[in-house]
């Protein structure tokens, strides 16, 4: 009982990140599971059989408040699910032993580019004129649908940062969008988890308890993405990550030679952290600051 009360917790923590982010719920569940010790191919079937429910509420709450652009959720979640399914059967297919280093890859690969995001360039994007085509969500689609089924999530960090940077959505409709079309990708992957593994090896209490808490938090998050500083919380959920799969990566075959430093590896990735986090808060400031004087300047009588 008190594991599935603390994954509930999870699930809740989760989708407010996501929600509020557009992104990391697949990437801080799936660094969870692995945590604990579940297989990478398991570990991402249970977060994505959970996403199923999360992101359908997330898609409703996010539709409520206006939040989704429906041309998007259809022209990136369709590919999107196919390379979700690809994903999903390639990962059931290979030994845990071989999984697991590059689940954790992948996972501390988006882990920095969580991190980075959210401490470098300005996180807003304007309107543009140029609607976003198809043929450049499908591919989008497509590869972040791989990537989140391979290594229990990515479709948030690599799809909400892409369509920000083209300034062609606002970002409340880019994070509401590819919440809701996440649901198809979820589904997809899901399916494809079973084919591949079967239902017997999936633990669906753990399943109900992670979409347990992402329900509650989903209108909440929906919500929050009006006002919560995207800097702060992405730097912080960035840096979690990176510091729970550099101990998967540093006890691999592969880096056995750094694992007698891991001590040095675990304090540059703190103090990085600690940096980020500093970044992220002067950044959040200057955002403010930056608002209110555009927002002076187009008060300002014309001359």
């Amino acid at each position: 009982m008190r594991s599935l009360v603390l994954l509930a917790i999870v699930g809740f923590g989760a989708q407010l990140v996501d929600g509020s982010l557009g992104m990391a719920y697949g990437v801080t569940s799936s660094t969870l599971m692995l945590a604990v010790g579940l297989s990478p191919a398991l570990a991402s079937a249970t977060v994505h059989l959970a996403e199923v429910g999360t992101t359908l509420a997330s898609g409703v709450a996010h539709w409520r408040f206006g939040n989704v652009d429906w041309r998007v959720v259809w022209r990136v979640g369709v590919p999107g699910a196919i390379g979700a399914f690809a994903g999903a059967t390639f990962l059931s297919s290979i030994t845990t032993e071989a999984a697991g280093p590059v689940m954790a890859a992948l996972l501390f690969g988006l882990g920095l580019y969580v991190l980075t995001r959210f401490t470098g360039t300005k996180v807003s994007a304007e309107k543009a004129k140029q609607p976003l085509r198809s043929r450049f969500l499908a591919p989008l689609g497509l590869v972040a649908g791989f990537v989140d089924a391979t290594g229990g999530g990515g479709w948030g960090p690599i799809g909400t940062p892409t369509i920000l940077a083209t300034g062609r959505l606002e970002p409340r409709k880019v994070i509401g969008s590819i919440d809701t079309s996440e649901f198809l990708v979820s589904a997809a992957a899901s399916i494809g988890f079973i084919l591949g593994l079967g239902s017997a090896g999936i633990d669906f209490g753990w399943v109900l308890a992670l979409l347990a808490g992402g329900l509650v938090a989903a209108p909440i998050a929906a919500y929050l993405v009006r006002i919560v500083p995207p800097r702060m919380l992405g730097a912080a959920v960035g840096g979690m990550i990176l510091l729970t799969n550099a101990r998967t990566l540093l006890h691999s075959d592969a880096l056995s030679a750094v694992a007698p430093y891991s001590w040095a590896v675990y304090a540059t990735i703190v103090a990085a952290w600690a940096w980020a986090i500093s970044r992220a808060w002067r950044g959040h400031h200057a955002d403010q600051a930056l608002r209110r004087a555009e927002a002076l300047e187009a008060e300002a009588p014309a001359a």
